[in-house]
């Protein structure tokens, strides 16, 4: 598989000055490349991002407004979506009609650089953004400019839960979330999420599921800091709420539930715990990491209603210090009839990803339902 740094190469370097001089003949082609090549196989992703930025800064037009014109009529065409309403990337011979693709992360974080610097130049610099999230994404560069002028920002982006393109609508929220992964952290949306509040009641019902899943995601981050806060939110919004609502809100919901917290639980009906027996046994005593070990679940009713249930389980993996964590994922959402017992089965993977170390030694797995843990079972995992 191709490294990922590669997606910014020195073809991407070469295109980008190509269409760079296109859109402003004085344009230093030359010393452009030099500088974005200079080292760049040596590189990581962001670092060669980071480098073009760079060079970027070394030769447009010392003018921030020239500059963001000139960065404008270099792109290509705007992408477009699918019959689902998710982008679609653009055709070659659309794409070879100006920037496109990773090259404008570097174009973002010029203007993220020069945009700060006073009103005047947040005021261009969201416009320059508005045209390049409309091709890319623009939810980082977008950042620095909130936090160092919130308030434009803020009464820019409440106008842009209007544009026609769902690019930039989707750029309200996920250039706004307080935690977005690889962006810089809006603290002050951390601490208090009140202004963006505003800009997720107008989205949340979007024609656009990209711009639905934005705002849930959003609201996911809100959660992390302000639980009781979405519990509310969630609990409001289902009243009479659409399908594409109550799947977003569902979404939006899918980390407190899995916490067990309370409120949320509640606002889904799940505060009851399951009025019946659980048991858990796993398929084997010993697994390796690489592979897989099986988890079986029995579930009987003891009730004369139906239960609506959240059956999810927690691994709690063992840390380099000797110590454990628990780390839940997702495992059935269902409806147990009275009397009834339900057999669930599921493959748990133990492969090692990027986010987590697998460490060998003894792992206990608990079954939680509607937040209550009701049974556990563990395994020895060895290297």
């Amino acid at each position: 598989m191709e490294p990922f740094k590669n997606l910014i190469n020195r073809d991407t370097v070469a295109r980008t000055g190509l269409h760079l001089r296109r859109a402003w003949p004085r344009f230093d082609q030359a010393r452009f490349e030099a500088l974005a090549v200079d080292g760049l196989d040596t590189l990581e992703f962001k670092a060669r991002a980071m480098q073009l930025a760079d060079a970027l800064e070394a030769t447009l037009p010392a003018s921030f407004d020239t500059a963001c014109d000139t960065l404008e009529a270099c792109l290509a065409p705007p992408l477009g979506f699918d019959d689902k309403g998710e982008p679609v990337q653009l055709g070659q011979d659309q794409a070879g009609r100006g920037v496109a693709g990773w090259a404008l992360w570097a174009l973002g974080e010029y203007v993220a650089r020069r945009g700060v610097r006073d009103e005047a130049a947040a005021r261009r610099g969201l416009a320059c953004l508005h045209a390049i999230t409309q091709r890319f994404t623009a939810e980082f560069a977008i950042r620095p400019i909130i936090q160092r002028h919130p308030t434009l920002a803020l009464d820019t982006l409440s106008t842009w839960v209007q544009d026609p393109s769902a690019h930039v609508r989707r750029l309200v929220t996920e250039g706004s979330r307080p935690r977005l992964p690889w962006g810089l952290r809006l603290q002050a949306f951390v601490a208090d999420p009140a202004p963006t509040l505003p800009l997720l009641r107008a989205l949340q019902d979007d024609p656009s599921s990209y711009v639905r899943r934005s705002v849930a995601n959003h609201l996911n981050d809100i959660a992390k800091d302000h639980p009781d806060l979405v519990a509310a939110w969630v609990r409001e919004h289902l009243i009479d709420a659409p399908a594409e609502r109550s799947a977003l809100l569902r979404h939006a919901s899918r980390g407190l539930i899995k916490q067990g917290h309370a409120p949320t639980l509640a606002a889904w009906g799940l505060a009851r715990g399951l009025k019946g027996e659980a048991a858990l046994k796993l398929s084997a005593a010993r697994a390796a990491v690489g592979g897989e070990i099986g988890l079986n679940v029995v579930l009987r009713s003891t009730a004369r209603q139906p239960q609506l249930l959240e059956v999810d389980y927690a691994v709690h993996h063992v840390r380099a210090n000797g110590g454990s964590s628990p780390k839940v994922f997702k495992g059935w959402r269902l409806s147990l009839a009275p009397g009834e017992e339900r057999l669930l089965s599921k493959r748990h993977s133990l492969k090692p990803v990027t986010t987590r170390t697998l460490y060998p030694g003894r792992h206990v797995v608990e079954l939680r339902v509607n937040g209550v843990s009701l049974a556990e079972a563990a395994f020895l995992l060895s290297v």
